[in-house]
């Protein structure tokens, strides 16, 4: 396709989008599919079609999104936000915690930080979340709130059974944790993209400037700063964190979440790093729902503990600890980081090799800025488990980050190949 740059250079200029990031096949298959269902057979002309039309234009970036998401990806982050929003609530009690997920794909992000702090005991009236995509197809989606299996990976799927309605299709997201996620069409790269905003208190965007150039980056992080309130948290993939440190942005240490907050001159201050000031009225967005969410309030739902057990025939308790993957897990949420990978050491002396130790093996190499080890591990789990959603993704991830698109793009199709597109909800 002769014209096929200059329409790439198109899709690039308005959502940022690098063909040498996602590859050329890509970018061909999607003005493939535009150009049939045009009955164009030349490209120059589905060209000049594309330069003239915004619809158009909408169109094609509905074909080259392919979104990939599920539940609690990245549980950490999910679960660091919402013990967050209970310090800064303990702080101030009668404040609102705005919360941003962008891009929020098909929702599954959202609405995993509304579970995760309403387990927390958070409360409706506490907490609103707006939620923007440059796709509207997936927009559609997330407002729907009708998901498949694809979007429920893992084998804690607990939060299944307390957020949701089995339905044709799949399972519906209960209405109590719709009402707090407000959608919204939006394009980070747009001239006016919520300028006007109030500042957001926690903010996620992740795993999408790996596909920017640097310049690119730069402009969306000058975004992302602007929407940080003074004492915020912003959320990246695991492959980004090198993109967003620097002079105004710093970790916010956080094992496994990839967690950053404004660098502080003062260390006094980076202590207090915690406390929220008073909040002003959000600045509503065209095309935000309403949201007056009024039910009762839910338990605390606090984390697991050893669980004492008596035999029939012995009077004295037994204590089930936890297995030593999931003591490495709470060591690394902890920042032990050396501990937690000791751990996992031993776990697989004892007990063999196993993807998951290998992965969480990775996760850890990750969060201490050890790519190249990190990158081993993974490729461990996925010898053991070539399915491993989670470990070809974060592959992907470093992968990418090192240059490696070609690399980068074979992991997140075999990705894509082990999930079970079309058994549900959404592909």
């Amino acid at each position: 396709m002769k014209s096929l740059p200059q329409i790439a250079g198109k899709l690039k200029a308005a959502m940022g989008l690098d063909m040498a990031t996602v590859g050329a096949r890509l970018i061909e298959r999607v003005v493939r599919e535009r150009m049939s269902v045009l009955e164009l057979d030349d490209d120059s002309h589905y060209l000049a079609r594309l330069l003239s039309s915004e619809t158009e234009l909408q169109a094609l970036i509905e074909l080259a999104v392919v979104p990939e998401t599920w539940f609690f990806r990245d549980r950490e982050a999910m679960l660091a936000a919402a013990r967050l929003a209970c310090e800064r609530l303990a702080e101030r009690p009668g404040e609102m915690v705005r919360i941003l997920s962008l891009p929020c794909s098909t929702g599954e992000e959202p609405y995993s930080l509304a579970m995760a702090l309403r387990d927390v005991g958070v409360m409706p009236a506490q907490f609103q979340i707006d939620a923007i995509d440059i796709r509207t197809r997936s927009l559609e989606i997330a407002i729907q709130g009708v998901y498949g299996r694809n979007s429920f990976r893992g084998r804690d799927l607990g939060f299944r059974d307390r957020y949701f309605a089995p339905c044709e299709g799949g399972w519906q997201v209960h209405e109590q944790i719709r009402r707090q996620v407000r959608f919204a069409p939006g394009n980070l790269l747009a001239p006016d993209f919520m300028r006007q905003a109030q500042p957001y208190h926690l903010i996620l965007c992740r795993n999408v400037l790996i596909y920017f150039e640097r310049n690119v980056q730069k402009q969306v992080l000058a975004l992302l700063e602007n929407l940080m309130a003074e004492d915020a948290h912003l959320f990246v993939g695991p492959a980004e964190g090198g993109i967003v440190l620097g002079p105004s942005l710093e970790s916010a240490g956080i094992p496994l979440a990839f967690g950053f907050r404004r660098r502080k001159a003062d260390p006094i201050a980076a202590a207090q790093t915690s406390r929220i000031a008073p909040l002003a009225p959000a600045v509503a967005m065209p095309g935000w729902a309403s949201a007056a969410p009024s039910e009762p309030p839910m338990p605390l739902v606090l984390p697991a503990r050893p669980v004492a057990v008596s035999g029939p025939d012995d009077s004295r308790a037994c204590v089930l600890q936890p297995s030593l993957l999931q003591q490495a897990r709470a060591l690394a949420d902890q920042g032990q980081l050396e501990r937690a990978g000791s751990l996992c050491e031993q776990a697989v002396q004892e007990q063999g090799p196993s993807a998951e130790a290998f992965y969480l093996q990775g996760l850890i190499f990750d969060a201490d800025g050890n790519a190249a080890q990190a990158q081993r591990c993974y490729r461990k789990a996925l010898y053991l488990d070539p399915a491993h959603q989670a470990a070809l993704l974060h592959l992907a991830a470093l992968l990418q980050a090192q240059g490696d698109a070609a690399g980068a793009q074979r992991m997140r199709l075999r990705a894509q190949r082990t999930s079970q597109p079309g058994e549900g909800g959404h592909d």
